[in-house]
């Protein structure tokens, strides 16, 4: 299993292309409370109270801020970590990594690259060939469904 986030997905880290800019303002009036601390302030909810960590429906998660695509049902894994899991981004510069070393850790944080909402981290222990867990946040995320996996 890789140990390591991949050096291709790292080639990005720190910077973004973000599309999407508006003032703290702007998006307080647009997010609810939690939305705006969580997703524009680097929070994050509280473990095994999102309401996509049990979603089996087949679709696309989005960002909340943004509606850009971030990683599709078929990446989607439960890790029991309390957060929705996944092994991959929908496609390559979807996300951008940037070291965060807050709270006394070394760790990688996932932000969307339209828009730089925090959506959670990624970390290198993943069960699938790709060796990555991205643990995000419900509330950073919408979802357009299909039909039940």
């Amino acid at each position: 299993m890789n140990k390591e986030i991949k050096n291709t997905e790292m080639k990005n880290i720190g910077k973004n292309s973000i599309t999407v800019t508006k003032t703290d303002a702007e998006w307080q009036a647009e997010l609810t409370d939690e939305e705006f601390h969580v997703c524009r302030k680097k929070g994050t909810e509280h473990p095994y109270t999102g309401t996509l960590l049990n979603n089996e429906t087949v679709g696309v998660y989005h960002c909340k801020c943004c509606g850009s695509e971030l990683f599709t049902s078929d990446s989607k894994f439960n890790s029991g970590c309390g957060w929705p899991s996944f092994d991959k981004e929908i496609k390559s510069g979807a996300v951008v990594y940037t070291e965060d070393n807050s709270l006394a850790m070394q760790r990688i944080e996932v932000t969307c690259s339209n828009c730089d909402s925090h959506l959670g981290h990624v970390f290198p222990d993943g069960p699938t060939e790709t060796g990555q867990r991205f643990c995000i946040n419900s509330i950073s995320m919408g979802f357009s469904n299909g039909q039940k996996r």
